[in-house]
């Protein structure tokens, strides 16, 4: 078993020994997701980088990593295979003799 799929186990026996299942429809993981997004982004706020409390950052960056598992358990995606299509869909988008060393978007390039 990947470790990918292990996190994954372990989430959901967490989830439905305490019943909540029920609350983990699409839409709500999104919203999950987008509000510990948040969480996370108010560590930074009013500071520099450095000044965020790390084991903040590490409690919620394992907040939105859970439902984001959870979310692609939801639909089936096997998440190894989604990132890995994506750094290569991104790898056309934004290839390396015209995006080294620059923020710009693709289609400034």
């Amino acid at each position: 078993m990947g470790d990918i799929q292990e996190i994954i186990e372990a989430l959901l026996k967490f989830r439905n020994e305490r019943g909540w299942e029920q609350f983990h429809n699409a839409k709500d993981l999104a919203l999950a997701i987008t509000i510990e997004t948040a969480e996370l982004l108010e560590l930074f706020l009013w500071k520099n980088p450095e000044e965020a409390n790390k084991e903040k950052v590490k409690e919620e960056l394992a907040d939105i990593f859970a439902f984001a598992f959870l979310m692609a358990e939801k639909y089936g995606f096997d998440v190894k295979q989604i990132v890995l299509e994506k750094i290569k869909h991104n790898g056309e988008k934004y290839p390396v003799e015209k995006a080294k060393g620059t923020a710009k978007k693709y289609d400034e390039l």
